[in-house]
């Protein structure tokens, strides 16, 4: 598969979180039960040991719901001149596949047989067609013809993930079918912009450790409990164990726009921000006598020309502490405000120099595909 930026290869990664499964009743544990050195508030009464087959159980749960997609690459006149590959996993037992976008972009368009070859671990196979795709997010929705129900995996919840939980990876990396690899979470919100994504601040990413290779792509990464809680996507070119995936509450929110009306629409505001905690607060304030006098919030460097922000009165400087009535300290409450439906007024409640606080109305507008 094409690598998506810089040493990056968006050949994919499949992961699984240890969510809250704990060990078999008889596997001993000496720390079954809280010790005097651990605090009771904290320490789990249940066993918190993992018995010899926690990602066997996993692994076996998901894996029959876990497909594997072939794409026949043509050259300009139709000539055959090889396959690509990778993975995905049914969302509906009526033949609805989630992949990546680079997995089938090949098969766009196509009408003859629909151009995606999708196998089950049982032997069955299927020829599908991409019923609709995100760019942005590198989602892709893939359509079989079945006359029998489908296994399919569950969605978890990717906003309780935690970073030292287990992974499973699951997928047919290099064309070997049905394979698994375990890990743990590295970090729970990658920024796009910090891997080198331009233009996905949007965008958040699962790290972890999980051992990727070509064709995991697509794949599910799923807890300890068989829930989907990522997307496998890509891995580090230049370093091993470093590899990400799209979180499931984002791939979520895609698939239902994608199921229901073929595309997706993001809204607009137009500005740049930066998150502020104490430290950053406190250390901007001794630069600065005239900063406000706050603890947390989202600082707004910059206000671009022409936004809905600027219209709404949004000022560089401003530190946004309410949006849409909701009291933020971070940059995700704020896109989560937003959600996915343009043309909303918000109330935003923002703090100025000296301490002026300001309150404003500011109206979304749906995002080009560009941005």
């Amino acid at each position: 598969m094409r690598g998506r930026v810089m040493a990056l290869a968006a050949f994919g990664g499949g992961c699984a979180y240890a969510g809250a499964a704990y060990a078999r009743s008889d596997v001993p544990c000496a720390l079954a039960e809280p010790t005097p050195e651990h605090d009771k508030t904290v320490w789990p009464r249940r066993s918190a040991c993992l018995g010899p087959h926690f990602i066997t159980d996993a692994a076996e749960a998901c894996a029959p719901a876990v497909v594997n997609l072939t794409v026949s690459m043509t050259a300009f006149g139709g000539a055959l001149v090889g396959r690509s590959s990778g993975s995905g996993f049914i969302l509906d037992k009526d033949g609805v596949i989630l992949t990546n976008l680079h997995v089938v972009a090949e098969a766009i368009g196509r009408r003859k047989n629909g151009g995606v070859t999708v196998a089950l671990q049982d032997g069955r196979t299927f020829e599908g067609r991409v019923l609709s795709y995100d760019s942005a997010s590198d989602l892709a929705v893939v359509k079989v013809d079945t006359k029998s129900p489908l296994p399919t995996l569950k969605l978890g919840n990717s906003r309780t993930l935690r970073v030292g939980e287990w992974v499973v990876a699951l997928g047919s990396p290099l064309h070997l079918q049905n394979s698994v690899t375990a890990g743990i979470v590295s970090c729970v919100e990658r920024k796009g912009t910090e891997i080198g994504l331009q233009g996905s601040t949007r965008m958040d990413y699962i790290q972890t450790d999980a051992a990727i290779n070509q064709g995991n792509s697509g794949g599910p990464l799923v807890n300890l409990s068989g829930e989907v809680i990522g997307i496998n996507n890509m891995k580090a070119l230049a370093a091993d164990g470093v590899s990400f995936a799209i979180p499931i509450d984002t791939a979520k929110k895609v698939v239902n726009q994608l199921l229901t009306k073929g595309r997706v629409s993001r809204p607009y505001i137009g500005m740049k921000m930066l998150e502020l905690n104490e430290g950053i607060a406190s250390q901007l304030m001794d630069r600065d006598p005239t900063f406000p006098p706050v603890s947390a919030g989202v600082l707004v460097p910059q206000v671009l020309p022409g936004s809905p922000a600027e219209r709404g009165g949004l000022r560089a400087g401003d530190i946004i502490v309410e949006f849409g009535g909701q009291k933020v300290t971070s940059i995700r409450q704020i896109l989560d405000t937003l959600d996915d439906e343009a043309g909303k007024i918000y109330e935003v409640k923002v703090v100025r120099a000296k301490g002026q606080s300001v309150a404003l109305k500011i109206q979304s507008e749906e995002a080009s595909p560009s941005m």
